[in-house]
């Protein structure tokens, strides 16, 4: 007699729709006959017999939601077998708990190992929760007086869970600043071309940006974005507005290190790296990037999408434009202009205005003579 169970269509996604039973109880089935047809938010998948032989004990009705692991029924060599785990519940008329003839409580879900090895150690099965399924591991867990952990998809907002959307380096530097903080809790990272089921720094890859929808319905509404647009500040700016558009909403996030002036005003989805300065009256736009020991002077006003790299000094008064990029070590002078979309390359110096979309080059003097 062999179990046929429900398999696991997605990682991100243990639960399925039943949406079609194509048996019944007693029903004679040849190997590769249709079982049932499954659905998740991602994809339809069907489910064939691998033998032939008799489908028996049926648990599940058409429009139920299964959990990948569940045994659905059995396949038998007669229409009158009796599934293994009903032959041990009637053997005894003993209901006393944690012995093996105990039925599970009504609602529980657990797997065969899991309740005969709870049944051995005398167990209740009443100490098990009720929706998440019980493993082995678990009950294990629960005999060396353990607390059983369960990873349930919260369904409730949570104010403080928040992911990371990009993997690359700026996405480790943010889980370090995050978790620096210890205000919020980090689901993971979503970056559209790594695996799925890695980690990064021990913290997982929940899949593409396909995922924003799945995660915004179990509660998620914060995210930071990890994508720096170095080389095209228009891939940064397309995540944001992806972000917006799924309902999640960026914090502002300063290191602990980093100091910012009470009279300075950081936009939403600004990030502040360690030991960076903020001075009085500065304005920082949306989406800003203020980098590890970068210096923004009093009353600097810096546009969105703005990125100070990492040891930038900008004089008071300076003014830079939406989604300019001044790079590592530059300098820039009192009440300079850097125009939109501008590029200064690393070890410069800004003496006076840089036009939009300008150029300077690194380690260059502007103006040039």
């Amino acid at each position: 007699m062999n179990s046929i169970t429900i398999p696991l269509l997605n990682p991100n996604e243990p639960d399925a729709l039943l949406a079609d039973l194509h048996v019944e109880d007693g029903q004679q089935v040849a190997a590769d006959d249709l079982i049932c047809t499954l659905e998740t938010t991602k994809s339809t998948a069907e489910v064939l017999a691998e033998g032939g032989g008799f489908i028996i004990g049926l648990r599940f009705n058409a429009g139920d939601t299964v959990h990948a692991g569940d045994v659905l029924c059995y396949l038998a060599d007669s229409p009158d077998a009796v599934p293994s785990e009903a032959k041990a519940i009637s053997s005894d008329s003993s209901t006393q708990p944690g012995t093996e003839s105990e039925a599970p409580p009504e609602g529980l879900r657990i797997t065969q190992p899991a309740m005969n090895l709870a049944r051995e150690q005398g167990i209740f099965l009443e100490l098990f929760p009720i929706g998440p399924l019980v493993t082995e591991k678990m009950v294990r867990a629960r005999m060396a007086g353990q607390a059983v952990s369960i990873n349930v998809p919260k369904s409730e907002f949570d104010p403080m869970a928040i992911i990371i959307y990009g993997g690359g380096g700026h996405g480790k530097s943010l889980l370090d600043l995050l978790r620096s903080l210890g205000i919020y809790r980090v689901v993971g990272f979503l970056d559209d071309g790594l695996g799925v089921g890695e980690e990064i720094m021990g913290a997982p890859i929940l899949g593409t940006g396909e995922m924003l929808a799945d995660l915004y319905d179990q509660g998620v509404r914060l995210a930071i974005n990890a994508v720096g647009g170095i080389g095209n500040i228009a891939v940064r700016v397309k995540v944001f507005q992806r972000l917006a558009e799924a309902g999640f909403s960026c914090p502002a996030v300063v290191h602990p290190t980093a100091f910012i002036e009470p009279s300075a005003s950081l936009s939403p989805g600004v990030q502040v790296f360690p030991h960076a300065y903020v001075g009085s009256d500065v304005q920082v736009g949306f989406g800003g990037i203020v980098n590890t020991g970068a210096i923004v002077s009093h009353d600097c006003a810096l546009g969105n999408y703005v990125n100070i790299s990492p040891g930038a000094i900008l004089a008071g008064e300076v003014e830079v434009g939406d989604g300019a990029l001044v790079g590592m070590g530059v300098t820039v002078n009192l009440q300079a202009k850097i125009g939109a979309g501008a590029r200064v390359g690393n070890g410069a110096t800004v003496k006076s205005d840089v036009p939009p979309n300008g150029v300077v080059r690194a380690g260059a003097i502007w103006p040039e003579s």
